[in-house]
């Protein structure tokens, strides 16, 4: 059996259907089938149930799939351990947020492909929710408070935010003071709850508007026309702070420090492009700690 037919027939699995996995591998709906099919006949036995809505796992596939996934992992860790030691080979597959990627975190990116000129860097920039294990990705960069998940996580900087509104807005409507006097303003609404500093305490405040977004850059914006305050981190409203579209208000109350991380699934051996995503991650906090 082929490396790269097992390998397949993961992605084929997981995906749910050919089409999905040959846009995760890169490669033609033509070229999975044949190694799925070149795979059956190596096994003499079917292992995807084929329909109009994709495939499914037979019985023996789903028994298959878990052999074939922990054949395809421990190939990549010995493959990563006879490699010289800064080389990289293969497929980094990585989620990125939207909000604060292509600024922030794309130079990183570019930064490593440039060291590592065999490896492939695919990624996916998106402010909604990604599921690394359905959506066949290697690792997600992840900005803020974490989920509750089986997912291992490595903390490779922090990152600082502000409470943000226009002088206009603020000499229309004037500033809040305290956290309790935010439900008398308008809420950009980003996240379902804003928290604030007080000493040590952690204040929680709901906050109401009629204008919200998953979208950090477009409640920057927002802010920037007047239509109310935003909880937003410093890398989106850094531009708009310095020119003095948007000020700061409520400063004795500030945003708790937030944690930029590395995301994988859970495994006993991370891959090394994982980990070399990391440390080069780390080291541009180190070189920027308010990046």
């Amino acid at each position: 059996m082929d490396i790269e037919d097992l390998r397949t027939f993961v992605e084929v699995a997981d995906a749910g259907g050919v089409s999905p996995a040959a846009r995760r591998l890169g490669i033609s709906k033509s070229m999975v089938s044949r190694r799925l099919i070149r795979l059956e006949e190596a096994l003499s036995i079917q292992l995807l149930a084929r329909t109009t809505r994709g495939a499914g796992l037979t019985e023996a596939g789903g028994t298959f799939r878990e052999h074939a996934a922990r054949i395809c992992a421990e190939i990549d860790l010995a493959r990563e351990t006879i490699l010289p030691a800064g080389d990289l080979r293969g497929r980094l597959r990585v989620a990125v947020p939207l909000t604060s990627g292509p600024l922030h975190f794309a130079p990183v990116l570019a930064e490593m492909a440039r060291h590592h000129p065999q490896l492939q860097i695919h990624a996916e920039y998106a402010d909604r929710f990604v599921d690394l294990i359905a959506d066949g990705f290697d690792c997600a960069i992840r900005v803020g408070a974490l989920r509750n998940s089986n997912l291992i996580a490595r903390r490779v900087g922090q990152i600082y935010g502000k409470l943000v509104a226009s002088p206009d807005y603020i000499r229309i409507h004037g500033s809040p003071e305290k956290p309790d006097e935010i439900a008398a303003h308008q809420a950009l609404v980003g996240a379902e709850t804003w928290r604030f500093m007080d000493g040590d305490k952690i204040i929680t405040v709901q906050p109401q508007g009629r204008f919200s977004s998953d979208n950090g850059a477009a409640l920057a914006s927002a802010a920037a026309a007047g239509l109310g305050i935003a909880w937003l981190p410093d890398c989106v409203t850094h531009e708009y702070l310095a020119s003095g579209a948007l000020v700061p208000v409520m400063t004795r109350f500030p945003l708790p420090v937030g944690g930029v991380y590395v995301v994988r699934p859970p495994s006993p051996h991370p891959a090394r492009k994982v980990r070399i995503l990391s440390e080069f991650l780390t080291e541009a906090f180190e070189r920027n700690p308010h990046l």
